[in-house]
């Protein structure tokens, strides 16, 4: 009689551990797939790749020519120095807005409501994460776009701009740098604001009752009891925002105003960021018959990978420093 063999049962902790592990992995495929697509480009640009302002497809009427063993069209050349300012400038400018507007928005919700009124604003907070991006882009080229050209810019340009080189003009039309770092902070606030108010929720009454029964006001509570604690969570939250904003494409393609091969001389400038100038670029780079203009966007989007990594492995480096300090 055959015997039935009992089911071999693994330790739970090890499917953890394989599902864990599909995050780090999935990570290094994405990489090596980049760096793989990106290598022709990588041997062809060198370092000027990230030194020049020269994006150049090249002559698509020509015949192909062979440079240094690779297979280029004519006078094709490729420089992203513009995308990587225009990137992370707009991504400074939406976290320097969105930090104190998403904390006092998250001390409202936590300590100016009460009810179900905290319970309605929360919700609206969490929904505006919600909104696709390329809702904030067209609601910011068909609003946002007039009323800061027409009104804003102008009053920036006048007052601002005698004391502030950056702020004087031209003001354009209202597309460009400033207009990009509004958008992509109206779209990172709802993440700081979510999750900064739930950690204040969750924080104890007994710190609370401790701070007023030394004489404290409800305000001195927050800003050196509540506060002073939340900050690894303020760091890692605003590390997010950033990387969110590194890596947003439509809404910054709507109004940014997409330049070319130039760099900002003031806030009012059109810029391109690496995530917009990908999706914009990409059929025009289907057409090479080369394929060294998609090897080049492949580059693009490495460059721009290594940034997130970058900017991640930093915000880990401050919470263990914050860490080690406390």
């Amino acid at each position: 009689m055959n015997k039935v063999m009992p089911p071999i049962r693994f330790p739970f902790s090890w499917g953890l551990g394989a599902v864990a592990a599909l995050l780090p992995l999935s990570l290094i495929v994405i990489i090596i797939f980049l760096l793989q697509a990106a290598w022709p480009a990588i041997a062809f640009n060198g370092w000027g790749f990230l030194i020049h302002n020269s994006w150049n497809l090249g002559n698509m009427y020509a015949d192909p020519i062979t440079v240094r063993g690779i297979e280029v069209l004519p006078r094709a050349n490729y420089g992203v120095l513009f995308l990587i300012v225009g990137t992370l400038l707009t991504s400074l400018i939406a976290l320097a807005l969105a930090l104190p507007i998403g904390v006092y928005a998250a001390i409202f919700l936590a300590e100016g409501l009460r009810g179900w009124p905290r319970i309605v604003g929360s919700f609206l907070v969490e929904l505006l994460a919600a909104v696709p991006s390329v809702v904030y882009g067209l609601w910011g080229y068909l609003v946002l776009i007039p009323f800061l050209g027409k009104h804003v810019f102008p009053w920036l340009a006048h007052t601002l701009g005698v004391v502030l080189p950056i702020f004087r003009g031209p003001i354009g039309g209202g597309y460009g740098l400033l207009t990009a770092g509004i958008i992509l902070a109206l779209m990172v606030v709802p993440l700081i604001t979510a999750s900064l108010r739930d950690a204040m929720v969750a924080t104890s009454p007994a710190l609370r009752e401790a701070g007023m029964s030394m004489g404290a006001s409800r305000m001195e509570v927050m800003r050196r009891i509540i506060l002073p604690g939340q900050k690894p969570l303020l760091i890692g939250v605003a590390i997010l925002a950033l990387g969110r904003a590194l890596g947003e494409t439509m809404a910054v393609l709507m109004v940014s105003g997409n330049a070319l091969n130039s760099l900002p001389s003031n806030i009012y400038d059109p810029v391109s960021t690496m995530a917009s100038f990908i999706a914009s670029q990409l059929d025009s780079a289907m057409q090479d018959p080369t394929g060294m203009a998609v090897h080049a966007l492949a580059e693009v989007a490495l460059l721009l990978m290594l940034i997130s990594v970058l900017v991640n492995a930093a915000a880990r480096g401050l919470l263990w420093l914050s860490g080690n300090r406390t």
